[in-house]
């Protein structure tokens, strides 16, 4: 059991070290995989890889 409490406090003292900006990658990055899956196709692509990517720019100014 004691191991177990350990474990916890390690995870999270670990999660409690990171940076903002690593958590808004871990949503802006499937985002952007998607924008780029969805510029293939040929008549509406582009504007909605551009509308995914300025959703996902304005996740990263997000301060957190």
């Amino acid at each position: 059991m004691n191991k177990n409490i350990l474990r916890l406090l390690a995870v999270t003292a670990m999660v409690s070290t990171l940076s903002g900006c690593f958590l808004t990658k871990v949503v802006t990055v499937p985002m952007r995989v998607v924008g780029a899956v969805v510029s293939i196709v040929p008549v509406a692509g582009n504007t909605a890889n551009d509308a995914i990517q300025g959703a996902a720019n304005t996740v990263d100014d997000i301060p957190i």
